[in-house]
């Protein structure tokens, strides 16, 4: 069993940068109030964060490395990251689990006792995970408000299945989505229907109970690929999962053009209630979810097309956000961007019923800046979508954002990784660092 040990008095390593990084496009009085980043030689990214009841903040991904800010692992595997902060931005404590494989986290949650639960994907069959399936399986991780395991869960067949994205549900359990890899399980992964056998990765929905006992699980998709980023749980105690999809088969009736934004509705007991394609003839995939205020949801990710669905784009690939209904109907879509690449990869409610968006930016022109290749990029946009801020993070090679949220103090923490060192980033010690930037 691998040792876990807490890092609580590290976080002087954390470099921080307080900067004030010009807004060109409004005069709203937001500002970067530091940088930071955290991690060794190797590669370490985060890429969830939540707020807590305290007031900070926990976050998850995953680090290769096993020196300088990584002090609980001795091999050079990928595990498990996950770091708790005060209200203040302190370092409580900070935890790896895996294996002696590849194992990477990709979504966090705060669960109602507490603690938290993390999921991603093992490769590993020894160390905290005891057992695996196949070449690479769901893993869930619940942990208690301090990290302690209280007990973990693998998923999946002999090919490569990747957790993506949980939820808690409203009876106290768990939604898992991710990527079945339908091929290679021969059509398993439906319980008490028939398999349904065709090539390709497929969404894969699985409700545990409060415990991680297994209730059901259903797939969805077609021959291609079908990949799931997000999901929520409606009023009438549905589903409605965001994925990225360019099938055209089973279970998608309605393709527009290479890959689309797919959103499908399943009920509580994971039966397919509605499904839609939104997009253009180019490549299009959605990257996050939530709800609005209103009882509807908005959907973000990027979009390189300029037609059918989407009204305008401005380069490469530009932020795109679409508002549905329950229904599954468009309310509104929305393009910003400038003429690269522009692209979201999380979404989340503040408590003006706005939203926060992060991700990454390489443009230089309709009120873009760009230090060097990739930027990190941080938005605000308004219930209409109307874009109220945005901020541009970065240093001479590639920083990336896959997760970002308001806390109780209206602060917002976004997170992801960084390759530079220098300009908006203090400081890199490997190949990539986990990057942290709060917003005041």
């Amino acid at each position: 069993m691998k040792k876990i040990c807490f890092l609580a008095g590290i976080f002087f390593l954390l470099q921080c940068s307080k900067t004030e990084i010009v807004d060109s496009l409004t005069t709203n009085a937001v500002a970067v109030d530091f940088v930071k980043t955290f991690g060794g030689t190797k590669n370490d990214v985060l890429q969830s964060v939540v707020k807590t009841t305290d007031g900070g903040y926990a976050t998850l991904g995953y680090t290769q490395s096993n020196d300088f800010d990584i002090s609980d692992k001795t091999n050079e595997s990928f595990d498990f990251l996950v770091m708790k902060f005060s209200a203040d931005d302190e370092l409580l404590w900070s935890k790896t689990f895996g294996g002696s494989d590849d194992d990477r986290g990709a979504d966090l949650i705060a669960t109602n006792d507490g603690g938290f639960a993390l999921f991603g994907f093992s490769k590993s069959s020894d160390g905290n995970v005891n057992q695996n399936k196949g070449a690479q399986d769901f893993w869930l991780i619940k942990i208690t408000n301090d990290g302690t395991i209280s007990w973990q869960k693998t998923f999946g067949f002999s090919g490569a299945d990747t957790g993506s994205a949980l939820i808690q549900t409203s009876d106290n359990g768990f939604l898992l989505t991710g990527v079945l890899d339908v091929t290679a399980s021969n059509g398993q992964g439906n319980t008490k229907t028939t398999k349904q056998k065709h090539a390709g990765g497929d969404v894969w929905a699985i409700k545990l109970n409060s415990n991680g006992n297994l209730e059901w699980s259903k797939y969805f998709g077609g021959s291609f690929t079908d990949t799931p980023f997000g999901v929520v749980e409606t009023s009438d105690n549905a589903y409605i999962i965001a994925a990225s999809s360019d099938s055209e088969d089973f279970n998608i009736i309605n393709n527009k053009g290479t890959y689309d934004f797919w959103i499908l509705k399943i009920s509580s007991d994971g039966t397919l209630i509605w499904e839609k394609s939104f997009g253009g003839s180019q490549i299009d995939e959605a990257r996050g979810i939530t709800t609005t205020d209103d009882g509807n949801f908005l959907v973000v990710g990027d979009t390189r097309s300029n037609d059918k669905d989407v009204s305008s784009n401005n380069g490469g690939a530009d932020l795109w956000m679409i508002k549905f209904s329950s229904e599954g109907n468009q309310i509104w879509e929305k393009t910003i961007g400038g003429s690269n690449f522009d692209v979201a990869r999380s979404v989340s409610k503040t408590t003006d019923s706005g939203f926060i968006i992060s991700g990454n930016s390489r443009s230089l022109d309709a009120n873009f800046t760009n230090q060097g290749q990739n930027d990190a990029w941080v938005l605000k946009i308004d219930a209409n979508g109307k874009l109220v801020w945005q901020k541009f993070i970065g240093g001479s090679a590639n920083e990336f954002l896959f997760d970002a949220i308001e806390l109780t103090n209206n602060t917002i923490i976004a997170v992801g990784e960084s390759s530079s060192s220098g300009i908006d980033i203090p400081e890199n010690k490997g190949f990539s660092d986990a990057l942290i930037i709060k917003i005041k």
